[in-house]
């Protein structure tokens, strides 16, 4: 153990690329835009983004949350309704027009893409496979572009071995966007084994965002003692890298929200430290975790960097002649 004064020196991995997406960015655009435009109360259907300090940061503003549109007010029926980055079944968008609502679409471009591969296969006379975890929501939105009857999910390589599909009716697959690379990697290889003829998507399901750090994880966590990720629970994409972190050599991976969770009677003899952030984790809690360990040891920042992003997608028309401040725009990357 080398010590600098009374602090034990280390050494942190920061990962590049790390936190918000384009798809994240855009959906926390949207709902600021909207708040901007059309005043609070602006309604979001769902975390608008699997992040506390985002969804906090948002009702701060006027923003309230719901899990189903029936909770919406009568005396409200004329606010806009947001629907998350995560994507809706066709059926949210039936039930918001019965009950005519002025609902934004918020779902990230590439979960769209998922939807329109899906609705393809099924256009083309295929049974569906769908490779996620049951119950996330992009999952959900994803089978509720499709007929009852017409996707099955699959979870794990065991799922795909157990699997048997409609007799005598082609086959397609695609991916939640937020998988492990690797993993659903496994779970393709065990469905093209039993099934040669399953057809892939026309492009990869697998999102940028998520291929890009989890690399980058992959990258730093040889060698270190611990591997934090900056995520939520409820964050596929960021339990994700905790597993990427583990399987690529690190003594231990974990997951905090917070500098505040970080359990630091557990984690005191570490000189090489991994950190990233999910998709959905602002950079300032990111800054807040390096100055509490810079609280408590003599940091040293080693950058990590795999990949430069500079992907951006548009915002709903209806938004786009909203100016946003320069305190708007620092919310929105994450920095505020």
């Amino acid at each position: 153990m080398t010590t600098t004064g009374e602090k034990q020196e280390l050494t942190i991995r920061l990962c590049r690329p790390r936190g918000f997406c384009a798809g994240v960015d855009r959906a926390i655009q949207i709902v600021v835009l909207a708040l901007k435009k059309y005043g609070p109360p602006v309604y979001v259907r769902h975390e608008i983004v699997h992040n506390r300090y985002v969804v906090e940061g948002l009702q701060e503003r006027g923003a309230i949350f719901v899990e189903e549109l029936d909770e919406i007010p009568e005396e409200h029926r004329h606010c806009p309704v947001v629907f998350s980055a995560h994507g809706v079944p066709k059926s949210v968008p039936a039930d918001a027009q019965a009950r005519n609502l002025f609902y934004l679409d918020a779902t990230c471009p590439l979960v769209s893409k998922v939807h329109k591969q899906a609705m393809r296969h099924q256009r083309l006379g295929r049974h569906v496979i769908l490779i996620g975890h049951a119950g996330h929501p992009e999952v959900i939105g994803t089978m509720g572009q499709l007929d009852e009857g017409s996707v099955s999910l699959v979870e794990t390589v065991e799922d795909a071995l157990r699997f048997e599909p409609p007799a005598g009716q082609p086959l397609g697959f695609v991916t939640q966007t937020t998988l492990s690379v690797d993993d659903t990697a496994g779970i393709i290889e065990a469905l093209k084994q039993r099934f040669p003829d399953i057809q892939a998507p026309a492009a990869e399901s697998i999102c940028y965002a998520t291929t890009n750090r989890q690399e980058a994880v992959k990258a730093a966590a040889p060698g270190t003692d611990l591997f934090l990720i900056v995520g939520a629970p409820n964050s596929s994409n960021s339990r994700r890298l905790v597993e990427v972190a583990e399987k690529a050599g690190t003594k231990r991976g974990l997951l905090v929200q917070r500098a505040a969770e970080i359990p630091w009677d557990e984690i005191r003899d570490i000189s090489v430290m991994g950190l990233s952030a999910g998709a959905s984790a602002p950079e300032i809690i990111v800054a807040e975790i390096i100055e509490a360990f810079r609280q408590r040891y003599d940091v040293t920042l080693d950058l990590a960097i795999t990949a430069v992003e500079d992907e951006t997608f548009p915002v709903n028309r209806e938004l786009r002649d909203v100016p946003l401040t320069t305190e708007d725009m620092a919310f929105v990357n994450g920095t505020l």
